[in-house]
């Protein structure tokens, strides 16, 4: 039975392993390997996950974590971006784990927080463009898309694209 809860520091070595896989699955396809292994180093380095687990904020109000017999199975945080809207600026799962439900239930915890303490009436998301997994995903749960723009951590002659979603809370 899968459970949801706050991370908390015994969760830290388990996000980065969900997140790693579940970056790499997602966007080895897509994108050269060291752009995925930049981007993985930077956020998803036990150093910066025990930092974001210990103190929160509007601004980033945590991890939530998927626990399947007290492994993470699936991470997931956001934020505030002003004072009206939130936004998802990470969810993964383990890529064994798709299509349970787990995804859904992350963002609902996300969502949650973000309306009930931070008064949050709209939600953001940033989906990379070819992400084949998370595009999907986001529209299924009535988010629409708003525009692009470039991607995060975009190096000399990388030009991925950001694809900006929105929904209505």
């Amino acid at each position: 039975m899968i459970k949801i809860c706050k991370a908390d520091p015994s969760h830290v070595h388990g996000i980065a392993k969900v997140c790693s896989d579940g970056y790499r699955a997602t966007y080895g396809e897509t994108h050269s390997k060291e752009y995925i292994e930049r981007i993985i180093s930077e956020f998803y380095n036990t150093d910066r996950i025990v930092d974001e687990v210990t103190k929160t904020s509007r601004y980033w109000g945590g991890y939530f974590v998927a626990l399947d017999n007290n492994e993470v199975v699936g991470a997931g945080g956001g934020g505030m971006i002003n004072d009206t809207a939130g936004e998802v600026f990470v969810l993964y799962l383990d890529p064994n784990r798709r299509n349970e439900g787990i995804g859904t239930m992350l963002l609902e915890a996300i969502t949650k927080q973000q309306k009930e303490e931070y008064n949050a009436s709209e939600q953001w998301v940033s989906v990379q463009k070819g992400n084949e997994k998370g595009i999907p995903f986001y529209e299924a749960r009535g988010f629409i898309f708003q525009h692009e723009q470039n991607g995060y951590g975009n190096a000399d002659g990388e030009d991925y694209i950001s694809l900006r979603y929105c929904r209505q809370l």
